[in-house]
């Protein structure tokens, strides 16, 4: 994998030690929470990950963008379309890397 795929999408790899971050749980206000806690618009999270599939990519918590360790989104983490198309999880079932597990916090 090349350093340009590894820092693709919202940077949640790292090349250095092959590891790649992911949500250890939903965050407090995850989009993959029963309801709508994001107050998003209708079929806005069906969207996101219907973006993140045709992309082979993945979609990161929120909670985590902006900080030193962006991780993906353990909603979508368990979906189990993102999980089987997402480029970073094939990768690790390959046995390329390994997951760091990151427990999102609230600010």
């Amino acid at each position: 994998m090349t350093d340009d795929e590894w820092g693709a999408g919202a940077h949640i790899g790292n090349p250095l030690t092959g590891e790649v971050r992911v949500c250890d749980s939903l965050c407090s206000t995850c989009v993959f929470h029963p309801g709508n806690l994001m107050n998003l618009e209708p079929g806005r999270v069906a969207g996101m990950v219907r973006d993140a599939v045709a992309d082979e990519g993945h979609i990161t918590c929120h909670q985590t963008l902006g900080t030193q360790e962006p991780a993906m989104c353990a909603g979508f983490y368990r979906h189990p379309i993102g999980n089987a198309r997402s480029l970073f999880l094939r990768f690790l079932r390959a046995g390329i890397g390994v997951i760091k597990w990151i427990t999102p916090t609230k600010d």
